[in-house]
């Protein structure tokens, strides 16, 4: 169980915006990193956000969402879809809480209410609020409505969103909605569609909330089952094999969830929602590829993400580690490694069960856990991780 994080220093800038070589100092690792009362299992009851921090990744995530007036977004408007999509999520025995971002219309909605007990809907757009609440009055308390967007709770930098602002903490009160310990079940399931611009900065986003166990994963381990572009999905689900697609994001989602692919769908089989609250076939549709689809992809977070050496306090060293790893993705470990730490390469590779003939961009997504896992363990070394100089200061 880690213990309260308010007896913990004021937290670090994130170290993912460091960046190139430079003059370098030595900082001793991770600073709360490397408490030895850090267990391997995370609670989520005593874990709390870290703070600010600030990457080029998600810096400017929430930025995009004050200087858009609208953001358009596709919806499920194909029964069959629906009828697909609700077999795909079915729950037997209904035990299950389900939380629908952005159902529009309903289509999906009233499958998911065939096999779920409650299902909370989250619309940001106005215009359908008073057809789900139309559908609500039918139902005995099965359906609940909150008008906001799952994808812009808890928004960094204080940016203006539309809907009013929502804190995922208030949120989940309301619906009373309690936290689970990581190594518990999964408390909840989301289900819908990634925003129609900025997937990449949302797939960040996430990622720094799900290490650092702040948002809706202060709560455990929220499920994801989302649609996404298959050009963003290529991306997660790469590895060696797919040399072309493979890079940070592939990694630290592959090391962070169990994804699997459960559905693809046509671009035409979706309609985007206009200015005036209309939907409509995309403008776009007939000049994209045919073949382009949208992927149906299920996303659970590892009960063992988290362990002595990788936790809250310490992910943003991963996550910079992996950043620069890929630098120099062609390059032999071996050689690369001494500019991220002191440690004996050799000696480290070894203990991570890695070959010394290994190339950055043949590692799998473990691997890299395997060796921030190993030159976090090292002993040996008083110092673990190299830094930009002039960040001194700011880390300190």
């Amino acid at each position: 169980m880690w213990a309260p994080m308010a007896g913990l220093p004021p937290p670090r800038l994130a170290l993912s915006v460091l960046s190139g070589a430079g003059r370098f100092c030595r900082l001793r690792s991770g600073v709360a990193a490397g408490r030895k009362d850090v267990p391997a299992c995370p609670e989520r009851d005593s874990c709390h956000p870290r703070g600010k921090t600030t990457s080029p990744d998600v810096g400017d995530s929430f930025q995009w969402m004050g200087k858009c007036r609208f953001d358009s977004k596709r919806y499920i408007t194909c029964p069959k879809l629906a009828k697909t999509l609700g077999k795909l999520m079915r729950d037997p025995q209904k035990t299950q809480l389900v939380m629908e971002s952005n159902p529009g219309p309903g289509f999906l909605t009233k499958e998911l209410l065939e096999n779920y007990n409650q299902v909370i809907a989250l619309e940001s757009n106005s215009t359908f609020i008073p057809h789900l609440k139309s559908l609500q009055k039918k139902l005995d308390g099965n359906l609940q409505i909150v008008h906001c967007d799952f994808f812009k709770l808890d928004p960094k930098n204080g940016g203006i969103v539309k809907p009013p602002i929502m804190m995922s903490e208030s949120l989940f009160t309301d619906l009373g909605i309690k936290s689970v310990p990581w190594t518990g079940g999964i408390p909840l399931r989301v289900i819908g569609m990634f925003p129609v611009r900025n997937e990449k900065k949302v797939l960040w986003k996430l990622l720094h909330d799900m290490y650092s166990c702040a948002s809706v994963f202060k709560y455990g381990r929220i499920e994801l089952n989302v649609f996404i572009s298959e050009q963003e999905c290529q991306k997660i689900l790469a590895n060696p094999k797919s040399v072309r697609f493979y890079q940070p994001l592939s990694v630290l989602w592959q090391v962070a969830c169990d994804i699997k692919l459960l559905h693809s769908e046509p671009y035409s089989s979706f309609e985007i929602s206009t200015q005036n609250g209309q939907l409509e076939k995309s403008k776009h549709t007939e000049s994209l590829n045919r073949e382009q689809r949208m992927c149906f992809i299920q996303m659970t977070p590892r009960k063992d993400l988290f362990s002595e050496s990788l936790t809250p306090i310490n992910y943003d060293i991963f996550f910079h580690m992996i950043k620069q790893c890929f630098v120099k993705r062609n390059a032999k470990l071996k050689d690369h490694l001494p500019s991220l730490s002191p440690v004996d390469s050799v000696d480290i590779m070894k203990h991570a069960n890695i070959s010394e003939k290994s190339k950055i961009i043949n590692m799998y997504p473990q691997d890299f856990k395997k060796l921030f896992e190993a030159i976090e363990c090292s002993k040996d070394y008083t110092y673990k991780w190299l830094y930009d100089d002039f960040m001194e200061e700011v880390i300190l």
